[in-house]
């Protein structure tokens, strides 16, 4: 297929974490998704595939890791739809990741704001059930 002007002929898309701290955002990822990562390459690339997105992780070789410093807060969130999400907020708690602030309510649903090990941000959501009629 031929790229048109305009067009970028993308087909298909993931997010990427980069992080110096590879063995355990795995490990946190696993945990929270509940599932192992596949592919996987020890101390080195992870992917978890979920509904509609794929999720890689990877430890940036060591002349390249400078271009992967993440500011503190980006513009930039992992929102995630829960189906409990009191469950999940027991979850990230578990996981020594508890939400720093209250549970939100936002016209999607409720939804709270946390971080992974390495800061990144999380938003977990519940979708509002809709009124019965």
């Amino acid at each position: 297929m031929a790229l048109t002007t305009g067009s970028l002929g993308c087909t298909s898309a993931f997010v990427t974490l980069a992080s110096e701290r590879f063995e355990d955002i795995v490990a946190f990822y696993t945990a929270l998704l509940g599932q192992g990562a596949e592919p996987y390459q020890r101390d080195r690339y992870a992917e978890f595939w979920l509904p509609g997105l794929r999720l890689a992780i990877f430890r940036p070789k060591p002349d390249q890791a400078d271009r992967f410093h993440a500011p503190t807060s980006g513009a930039m969130s992992l929102c995630l739809e829960v189906v409990d999400l009191t469950a999940a907020i027991a979850c990230l708690t578990d996981l020594g990741y508890p939400p720093p602030g209250p549970v939100l309510t936002a016209s999607h649903g409720r939804e709270v704001y946390a971080c992974d090990p390495d800061g990144n941000r999380l938003i977990l959501y519940q979708r509002a059930t809709e009124p019965a009629k």
